[in-house]
């Protein structure tokens, strides 16, 4: 269904997206490395495949809207949205600098691109309602995306939000679960036992697609799949490996927020290279 040259393009520019999260997060500095990682693929196919944008006017009356939900992956957007031209790539080693529009959470404020301020877990997928439903009622047709992680799932706030979706029917509002299966102190289901997450979705009245989180054509299909589904939200379960594309961090929960040594962090450069 899709040709071998673009899933090849995309996996090297999901690949190269890893490794600038690592060149932005830099030697002796503490970064989300893991959950930027397991979201990478998702994250390109959105920026460099599915989404409608233009670089150069960020508030486009009828682009798709893009919502970070687990905000302190921010350095992931912020390195798909340089390699998209949004910002210098050059930008990226001086994210989190005091008074820089790159911030450790996304800052709608300060980053053109940026939709909403998020990193206060469980809220990103109200705000992107919010957005949908206006969108209806403007009578734009533009998708909304909310990438959400597992772990920020046990928020109730979001439940709220899959009912309101469902009740509203908004078909423009398409959910992405990125299901690497750990959040940052351990395993989900040892924390705060969600399961199953696919089953629960669907019996809020969602559209339900599970795939493999790093099949890039299998991500494509399903975004292509959201656009067909008419009268109800779609929600993506993709299962993905934290820390997904670097050895020392692959289901790794340490490295959910790490520390970089200099012998880390070559490691991850050389992998990723």
């Amino acid at each position: 269904m899709y040709s071998k040259e673009l899933i090849s393009g995309l996996e090297k520019k999901a690949k190269k997206i890893r490794r600038n999260v690592i060149e932005s997060i830099g030697i002796g500095t503490a970064g989300h490395v893991g959950g930027s990682c397991s979201a990478a693929d998702i994250v390109t196919a959105l920026y460099f495949y599915k989404m409608k944008y233009d670089k150069n006017n960020p508030k486009m009356k009828d682009r798709d809207r893009f919502l970070l939900s687990k905000g302190h992956v921010a350095v992931l957007q912020y390195s798909a949205m340089a390699e998209a031209g949004f910002f210098p790539l050059s930008d990226l080693k001086h994210t989190k600098d005091i008074n820089f529009h790159l911030q450790g959470h996304p800052d709608y404020l300060k980053t053109p691109g940026v939709e909403a301020g998020t990193g206060s877990l469980g809220q990103g997928l109200s705000l992107g309602l919010g957005m949908a439903l206006a969108l209806k009622t403007d009578g734009i047709n533009s998708k909304v995306y909310v990438l959400c992680g597992d772990g920020e799932l046990a928020e109730g706030q979001n439940w709220e939000a899959i009912m309101a979706g469902s009740c509203y029917k908004m078909d423009n509002l398409v959910a992405i679960v990125d299901h690497n299966k750990l959040q940052a102190m351990g395993k989900i289901e040892d924390r705060f036992d969600i399961m199953p997450i696919a089953e629960k979705w669907e019996a809020f009245g969602w559209n339900v697609i599970e795939i493999d989180g790093h099949n890039m054509e299998e991500i494509l299909a399903a975004l292509d799949k959201a656009d067909r589904v008419k009268g109800c939200p779609t929600v993506i379960v993709a299962h993905t490996t934290k820390g997904k594309g670097i050895s020392f961090a692959e289901d790794n929960v340490a490295c959910h927020n790490v520390l970089l040594t200099e012998e880390m962090y070559n490691k991850a450069i050389s992998e990723l290279s």
